[in-house]
């Protein structure tokens, strides 16, 4: 049944630069890059060689492991370059995009007379199914498993983070039609979590469990909404999706065409004019970013949020997952003694001479600097102030440092990834890793136990 769910431990962190409600489209992109390694844990195999024409939504490379499961270009073009690492390892595919845009196109699904077994070729034909993430491990969903339930959250808390309810206005048909064929995927039931008070565009759509979310972040973590409803167990397996990834599938079933646009934000306090762009999957960073401007020159870009996004250049690519890129500035510079120094322009749950605690409401301009090097676990029962699970959070990090399989079970690995640590990273004094401790984790638990 529908739930109330207010989350009281978290942490709000309210930066500069907020992406303004307004869109613009994005200039089309010369070349668009996939990068396998937003793809954690896939051994891909080439169908197509360098040199390649190809089409949008036609298979470029699969699964190793599960041949149906294929990938799929973002646009039509060439195959311009399969950049390789060490041992020959697959790292990136360049395309370069034709100026009159050709699409593979698959017979439309009628969802209400397709089978499950039909859902499940048409996602995984389509190129579809990798929006479809599982849990435990954190790894793109196994076809032939069943899930006792899906989950998606609709509500954003992530600092910068796009606008959920604002990306996906006027999409309503395209999330009707996902939620409709991914009800055929399991026996159970879908969860979406949205914002109390907020004017979603679930609010007017059937055939799902709707939760009403409230309370600082990570409250619009999809995990804190499964740890509040249907928690997981050994041996068990939840789905989750992205609002805006259901779109893509939504639509692919209603025209039967892969279509990789997506509302992105550019946020950040480098930003001259932050605000969203319609772009696709895989274009160039330096698109949106030299639309708005810069204000500085010494700036980091991060593909995805501030806490969970992953460094970039300028010229970088939009990541498979990501529909918000934020540019704040570069933390190289250091204060002579700044820890014995009153600051009115840091954010500390613990520090009572930082004075974040008397002014909730401001913003911030953080920088990438963490002030302080890494160390020892040190241990002030911080973690738990911004961590809602029902879990241990130092006890669970200690236990995937020195890998123990049981400890690592009973502490609830099973229930994590990595984003869910990363609030407990951002206040850690002693500047531990722990989405990369979480990650090891998981892929240990995942080698050992399967």
């Amino acid at each position: 049944m529908p739930t109330d769910i207010r989350i009281k431990k978290g942490l709000n962190i309210n930066l500069v630069g907020v992406a303004e409600a307004t869109t613009s489209k994005a200039v089309a992109s010369n070349v668009y890059n996939i990068h396998l390694a937003d793809f954690h844990g896939l051994t891909p195999k080439m169908l197509l060689k360098e040199g390649a024409e190809v089409k949008a939504g036609e298979p470029i490379f699969f699964n190793k492991n599960y041949p149906a499961m294929k990938f799929v270009s973002p646009v039509s073009g060439e195959l311009v370059e399969i950049e390789r690492g060490a041992r020959r390892k697959i790292l990136n595919l360049k395309i370069l995009a034709d100026k009159q845009q050709t699409a593979l196109e698959h017979p439309p699904l009628d969802i209400s007379k397709a089978s499950d077994a039909d859902i499940r070729a048409f996602l995984l034909e389509s190129g579809c199914w990798p929006f479809i993430k599982q849990r435990p491990y954190d790894i793109i969903a196994h076809p032939e498993e069943v899930p006792k339930s899906i989950f998606i959250s609709a509500y954003a808390t992530a600092p910068l983070a796009a606008d959920i309810n604002y990306t996906l206005s006027g999409r309503e048909k395209e999330l009707q039609a996902a939620i409709d064929g991914l009800a055929k995927l399991t026996p159970g039931k879908i969860h979406v979590g949205i914002g109390k008070g907020e004017n979603s565009p679930f609010a007017q759509l059937t055939g799902f469990e709707r939760h009403t979310v409230s309370g600082p972040h990570p409250a619009g973590l999809v995990g804190t909404l499964i740890n509040k409803i249907d928690p997981i167990n050994k041996g068990e397996r939840i789905w989750t999706l992205s609002p805006q990834d259901m779109v893509i599938i939504g639509e692919a079933f209603l025209t039967g065409k892969f279509n990789p646009e997506r509302i992105v934000a550019l946020a950040g306090s480098c930003v001259k004019k932050p605000k969203y762009y319609t772009t696709k999957i895989g274009a160039e960073i330096s698109t949106l970013l030299y639309a708005s401007g810069v204000n500085q020159k010494d700036f980091r870009v991060i593909n995805g949020d501030v806490l969970t996004g992953s460094k970039s250049r300028p010229d970088g690519h939009l990541g498979f997952y990501n529909n918000c890129v934020s540019v704040i500035p570069e933390g190289d510079d250091y204060e002579f003694f700044g820890w014995t120094k009153p600051v009115f322009e840091k954010i500390s749950s613990t520090r009572s001479l930082t004075f974040s605690w008397m002014q909730p409401n401001k913003k911030y301009n953080l920088d990438t600097n963490t002030n302080g090097e890494h160390r020892a676990f040190v241990v002030t029962g911080l973690y738990e102030e911004v961590f809602p699970m029902d879990i241990y959070p130092l006890q669970l990090l200690k236990a995937c440092m020195y890998k123990d399989l049981d400890e690592m079970e009973q502490l609830g690995l099973y229930e994590v990834i990595p984003e869910d640590f990363s609030l407990t990273e951002f206040v850690c004094i002693s500047k531990q890793p722990h989405q990369e401790i979480i990650r090891e984790g998981l892929d240990y638990l995942q080698k050992e136990i399967g």
